[in-house]
């Protein structure tokens, strides 16, 4: 598993590639300092999963990742975030990322989220999304003076999804993973698995992370 890790700060990159270095099947294959860097260490490289800072001079990390996921659509990326970004945030998952996680999270958790996007998982922190929903609820407070329109997608949720869809969208937006779907609605993983990809489907969404953002999003109109 080739990893490229990209941080403006010389000690974070340098202390998570010491700490990525160590774990059994993954490589660092390098570092870079923005989003131009990683874009092209990645072009020449080709990581598996890039860990993305998200605020950085020059380049930031949303512009670095939509150059890596146009050209490298297979490369998983992975974004380091602090609390304070979550306008940010909603922008970078607009790109197509595979989750996000605090940079202060314990090295374990880091490497168990590379391991999960690698594989095809998404990594979305409930602490995070709260503050995505909140962020969002301020939003549509400042916006309260406008007319609501409805999105494209919106009438999809209202009309075409089934209640227990409904559910596990909202869920989705919590951040919750299958096996925790499934915990809560006292249903088996593979229902859960099925019911997912049925409304991306449905939703016409390009992965479960989008999903997860569009639960965000539609929180009221989904309940």
């Amino acid at each position: 598993m080739k990893i490229l890790i990209v941080d403006d700060q010389r000690l974070m990159r340098e202390g998570l590639a010491a700490l990525i270095g160590l774990e059994p099947g993954m490589e660092v294959v390098g570092t870079a300092v923005d989003g131009r860097d990683a874009y092209a260490k990645a072009l020449e490289w080709r990581p598996d999963v890039v860990l993305m800072d998200i605020r950085m001079p020059g380049m930031d990390g949303i512009e670095g990742t939509r150059l890596i996921l146009k050209h490298l659509p297979e490369t998983k990326i992975l974004i380091l975030t602090t609390f304070d970004d979550a306008e940010l945030i909603l922008q970078v998952l607009e790109q197509g990322v595979h989750g996000y996680l605090l940079k202060d999270m314990p090295s374990e958790a880091i490497v168990s989220s590379i391991r999960t996007v690698y594989n095809g998982g998404t990594v979305l922190q409930s602490d995070i999304t709260a503050v995505l929903l909140g962020e969002l609820h301020k939003m549509s407070e400042r916006n309260m003076d406008q007319p609501h329109v409805l999105s494209p997608n919106e009438p999809a949720v209202l009309e075409v999804l089934t209640e227990r869809e409904k559910e596990i969208l909202t869920l989705l937006g919590q951040g919750l993973n299958n096996k925790e779907i499934a915990g809560s609605l006292v249903i088996t993983e593979g229902t859960v698995k099925n019911h997912v990809s049925n409304l991306i489907a449905k939703l016409g969404l390009r992965d479960r992370t989008q999903a997860a953002l569009f639960s965000v999003r539609h929180q009221a109109s989904i309940r």
